[in-house]
């Protein structure tokens, strides 16, 4: 896979903070020219892998850089359950009609965007146990309490 440039698009707007505010000025915004679905993901990844215990955390490597080398080509990667990959990047602004936009010193700190599955990154069937801060000095340790304790809320 060859490295395709990221696409971006102009916009123009009112700058409302800095040295520009008030001024009409250009952004650039990233945009993605298609999505790799899951199941095309996954069968990229595990195309020349047979999976043994140790093979798992390669792959799990290889994941990681296909799906990197696809969002550095300007590609949104469905990574299943853990969420979406994305590029993104901040651009500098430009005031409309005294400099001209250049890419190469505009756009500046290109990443990968993990936009969290929620169902994933949302915790179900998880317990609570509270405990008491422990004394430093003393180093005892932290006295655990039960969750059929009544909890006293005092709101300062």
């Amino acid at each position: 896979m060859s490295n395709r440039p990221l696409a971006y698009v102009l916009s123009e707007r009112k700058a409302n903070l800095g040295k520009m505010a008030g001024k009409i000025v250009i952004q650039a915004r990233p945009t993605g020219r298609k999505r790799v679905d899951h199941r095309s993901f996954c069968d990229e990844v595990a195309h020349a892998t047979t999976f043994t215990g140790a093979e798992v955390e390669a792959v799990l490597r290889l994941a990681a850089e296909i799906a990197k080398r696809h969002v550095e080509n300007g590609d949104i990667v469905d990574f299943g359950d853990i969420g979406t990959l994305s590029p993104s990047f901040q651009s500098k602004l430009v005031e409309k009609d005294k400099e001209k936009f250049n890419p190469n010193v505009h756009i500046t700190k290109p990443i990968v965007h993990l936009a969290p599955s929620k169902k994933y990154f949302t915790l179900t069937g998880v317990s609570y146990e509270r405990v008491t801060v422990t004394d430093k000095a003393s180093k005892k340790p932290a006295k655990k309490h039960s969750q059929s304790e009544p909890e006293i809320a005092i709101e300062p």
